[in-house]
């Protein structure tokens, strides 16, 4: 094994990291008129670098982890369950790759002025790369918390760059939110710990099935924290009113940024409740899966209705990104292996679409003067014909229309429930919302691009028409259209990572050792063997 894939699982860490660092030192800051200066281009250049090479080291991760093999790094090369465990399986691999393929066109967009609006931007961007990757690879549920609260940190300062009232408003929100689901993990940590004695994710996986009486009553409880702490950064329903008004205040760099960060919670459920608390934790996986699928159900329903009603397209987009998320819960909450894969290939689709929409209606909002992305009658954009076709491109992905990738996810996750209990349920939800996205699209697009009203030439906007900016958002949408041209080995790939998830006993043989077995439940309070 090459050396620097030997020691690629912490380098996915380490490199944003210390990114960010040398970004501090260099001074990355900008203020309300920053400029392209030499300090402003040698940050933007550092920046870009650094997250083309963690694009590069997740391709090789890839194409690594469909060999099978799950990477183990120990950290100080303390044994598990004692020491911090970093694993790179199927999922964790394209997780990062997908989070270099969004950050990439997101950071480009941002050079081309978003950067200089606020301070350290670029720093601020690679702690919060940080925190994603940390969260991807860990293999301990303390500092799956602990890579959580660094994207968060991060995400608070990103959230309000650029300043503004409504943009400091709805970060009070979010940061309240946040730290009382931070509050919560760490209770639903302590009784983890608690019942098994460990937080290592392969020690809690052998362990959490031979629970019996109180014991297996707090690993329940435990659960359920979780799955709450999960579900608000998910924007699982009742926990998602946060997310609309809040992606719609943020600039569009981060907007399109933050399209990941609600798939950091769909991957801590499937990982935790799907792995650790699933498929053979007997009653613990079926009391969790029958919350789960309702309230994934009635998330992408309610999101496709705050579509229909949204005031102004990034309102939109947010919901969007709701209902979205609902449907890929719907296909995790199914618990097999072909809804897995279906959940996982759909996750791909919609974060790409969703991101590049961001970016889109800020390039739309641009050029429709002081209507900006209110829909409403306004002056008619000064690039129809691009703006349009890429606007078209991006609503017929995210409605699911064929042959795109939205169709072909839809449809496996169809697929997925037949001979189900819930597939009346969940055919009945996703193609409603699949009708509604389209009308809700159409809506939008009507009113931007078809009311328009007469004015003079000097009042129609004249940013948004850059090709430092166009390219980026080109290049997302376009990324969809490569998804469904690669549709046979992304699905053999997705395939392969969901029957991967459920082989727990490989796992922990990878993690613990070839000698690991399951273990006696330990007492109350101490700690794992």
């Amino acid at each position: 094994m090459e050396l620097w894939l030997q020691h690629a699982p912490v380098l996915t860490v380490l490199l944003p990291a210390m990114t960010a660092v040398v970004l501090l030192l260099l001074g990355d800051s900008g203020g309300e008129h920053g400029h392209d200066g030499d300090s402003v281009g040698v940050c933007r250049r550092v920046s870009l670098t650094s997250v083309a090479l963690g694009g590069l080291m997740a391709v090789g991760l890839v194409v690594h982890a469909s060999t099978g093999e799950l990477m183990v790094y120990r950290l100080g090369e303390w044994p598990a369950p004692f020491g911090i465990v970093l694993l790179v399986d199927r999922l964790s691999a394209l997780m990062l790759l997908l989070t270099a393929t969004v950050a990439l066109p997101v950071l480009w967009y941002a050079c081309g002025g978003w950067d200089t609006r606020g301070r350290y931007f670029h720093a601020l961007f690679h702690f919060q790369l940080m925190g994603l990757n940390g969260a991807f690879v860990t293999g301990d549920l303390f500092n799956l918390f602990v890579f959580f609260e660094v994207l968060l940190i991060a995400s608070y300062v990103l959230l309000v760059h650029g300043q503004g009232r409504e943009r400091f408003r709805m970060g009070v929100h979010y940061v309240v939110l946040n730290l009382a689901a931070s509050a919560l993990f760490l209770i639903g940590l302590g009784l983890v710990y608690a019942t098994t004695g460990t937080l290592n994710m392969a020690d809690v996986a052998q362990r959490v099935a031979q629970l019996q009486g109180d014991d297996a009553t707090l690993a329940h409880v435990a659960a359920v924290i979780l799955l709450v702490v999960f579900g608000l950064k998910a924007a699982l329903v009742p926990l998602y009113a946060w997310l609309p008004a809040t992606y719609a205040a943020a600039s569009a760099p981060v907007a399109a940024l933050f399209a990941i960060m609600t798939k950091v919670g769909v991957y801590s459920i499937l990982r935790v409740h799907g792995v650790i608390f699933g498929i053979d934790a007997g009653a613990l996986t079926e009391s969790v899966a029958g919350w789960l699928l309702p309230l994934a159900l009635t998330t992408s329903a309610l999101g496709v209705l705050g579509t229909l009603a949204a005031p102004n397209m990034a309102r939109l987009v947010a919901y969007l990104t709701v209902s979205s998320v609902g449907t890929i819960l719907a296909g995790v909450a199914l618990y097999s292996t072909q809804a897995w894969s279906a959940a996982l290939y759909y996750t791909l689709h919609s974060t790409l679409v969703v991101a590049a929409l961001f970016l889109l209606v800020e390039l739309i909002a641009a050029q429709r003067g002081d209507t900006c992305d209110r829909l409403q009658p306004a002056p008619a954009v000064r690039e129809p014909v691009l703006l349009g076709l890429m606007m078209l491109l991006g609503a017929a992905s995210a409605a699911g229309l064929p042959p795109l990738p939205g169709f072909l996810g839809k449809l496996m996750i169809l697929e997925a429930s037949h001979g189900l209990s819930a597939q009346a349920w969940v055919w009945s939800v996703v193609l409603v919302v699949g009708f509604f996205t389209i009308i809700g699209l159409a809506r939008a697009g009507a009113i931007v691009f078809w009311h328009v009203q007469p004015c003079e030439a000097d009042a129609v906007g004249h940013a948004g028409h850059s090709a430092r900016l166009i390219a980026p958002t080109a290049l997302l949408l376009l990324l969809g259209v490569v998804m469904a041209g690669l549709a046979s080995p992304l699905k053999r790939y997705t395939d392969a990572t969901a029957q991967q998830l459920t082989d727990k006993a490989a796992y922990v043989r990878a993690v613990l050792g070839e000698g690991a077995a399951p273990t006696t439940r330990p007492y109350r309070g101490e700690p794992a063997r």
